[in-house]
């Protein structure tokens, strides 16, 4: 199965257009060799043992932002925390100044809004703007880090400088895979937060078991992820003729994948529609499989149970604090707000 949407994007952004360049140049609709360079050079980045050791940075981050909150009792879980956590994470990995990250929540939903499987010209104008506006930034903060010697603990200094079998990556290269990490960073854990809190407030008895045995923390996390995927919908072209459940698919065929669906499938999952915080075994699709497995599903995972973890441990008598926003697209499932209040 293919991965590359050039056939696809083309007509639905134009060639030539930015959007286009950056959804045909990132990892995630590419195949060999491109996506064999890309996420050999990155995969060091994500290692169990690096991500080890951002872990008391992530603790840090989730403590500030619930510091900050905690007093009035109440907060938008998206916009106060969920959307803050993975960005500063992703955007310290990347070396982007603290003082430049504000526009990038707009930017990404903008970006990713455009791989819907309806686009009005609105929307897409929104997506192309968002691409020039980001590649500007990374433009000038690659032209800095150049300047510096490679370092190994530097994801930025790694991608410029790191080479596969004797080639780096072009500039655009570059550019179009720094804005995929941010975008699939803030996205995923977004998510993630957002819809376990939300399964947990409209499951009770799961909170509350929660809260007695923390635990269960892990299980709970992998429960989100199955329960409400971030990612609910993939796209493959066959490059070989296939049968599936009877069915003959002939080479060429382009096919949609429900992740979301397959997680609630249950011949798998008693009680699909059921949020179990202790589910065992818990065999989900959220990060998908084979080469293209989520990079970035061990941080996702450690950035969730520590957000999780906080929340659910400092924050008594957690609630919803009105109507909860669900973000309106097919694609991405999650919020765009979700009011949240506790006993202060």
């Amino acid at each position: 199965m293919s991965s590359d949407k050039k056939a696809e994007f083309g007509p639905k952004f134009g060639v030539g257009t930015s959007l286009y360049l950056h959804h045909t140049t990132s990892l995630v609709f590419n195949d060999p060799p491109l996506h064999t360079r890309v996420r050999r050079l990155l995969a060091a980045a994500f290692t169990p043992r690096a991500l080890s050791a951002m872990q008391p940075r992530i603790e840090a981050v989730v403590d500030d932002l619930i510091d900050r909150n905690v007093a009035r009792g109440s907060m938008d879980l998206i916009e106060d925390f969920a959307f803050r956590l993975p960005v500063e994470v992703i955007c310290d990995m990347l070396g982007v100044p603290p003082g430049e990250r504000a526009p990038f929540r707009r930017y990404s939903l903008a970006i990713l809004g455009a791989l819907e499987p309806v686009t009005g010209p609105e929307r897409l104008a929104a997506a192309n703007a968002a691409v020039s506006e980001f590649s500007g930034l990374l433009d000038d903060l690659i032209a800095a880090r150049r300047q510096r010697p490679p370092d190994d603990r530097d994801v930025l200094g790694t991608l410029i400088h790191g080479e596969i079998d004797g080639e780096r990556l072009s500039h655009d290269e570059l550019v179009q895979n720094c804005i995929f990490l941010l975008n699939a960073g803030h996205e995923t854990t977004t998510n993630l937060i957002g819809n376990t809190v939300d399964a947990l407030l409209r499951f009770p008895g799961e909170l509350r078991r929660l809260k007695e045995d923390p635990g269960l923390i892990k299980s709970c996390i992998e429960e989100g992820l199955r329960f409400e995927s971030s990612n609910q919908l993939g796209n493959r072209r066959l490059m070989a003729d296939l049968e599936i459940g009877g069915e003959r698919l002939a080479a060429g065929t382009y096919i949609h994948i429900g992740i979301g669906a397959a997680n609630r499938d249950p011949a798998q999952f008693p009680g699909p529609d059921r949020f179990d915080a202790g589910r065992e075994p818990n065999r989900h699709f959220a990060f998908g499989s084979g080469v293209h497995m989520c990079l970035g599903a061990v941080l996702a995972r450690l950035e969730g149970t520590i957000a999780l973890g906080r929340l659910v441990s400092r924050l008594d008598g957690l609630r919803r604090d009105g109507i909860p926003e669900r973000g309106g697209r097919a694609r991405f499932r999650g919020f765009n707000r979700y009011p949240i209040a506790w006993a202060a």
